[in-house]
């Protein structure tokens, strides 16, 4: 990983590749588990799929946030 000076050194293209990774992460850990889309959408509280299937994806720059991610990592007891 690279080594940054200061913020602005983290450039727009790495923060997608920063998202895209941490969406690849939940999808692997989610397949893992053998959960779909919509029930681990139900587990952390949502109702569809349309958060995680785009943020999986980093589809039109969605993705997840904080929150999410604590609320993933605490159902599956697992770390992203």
């Amino acid at each position: 990983m690279n080594k940054f000076q200061n913020i602005e050194d983290f450039t727009e293209k790495q923060k997608e590749e920063f998202y895209k990774r941490i969406g690849s992460n939940v999808a692997r850990v989610r397949k893992k588990h053998k959960l779909s889309q919509l029930k681990l959408s139900l587990l952390i509280g949502h109702k569809s799929t349309s958060l995680l299937a785009g943020a999986e994806i980093y589809y039109n720059k969605q993705h997840f946030s904080l929150e999410h991610l604590a609320n993933i990592s605490f159902v599956l007891n697992e770390d992203i």
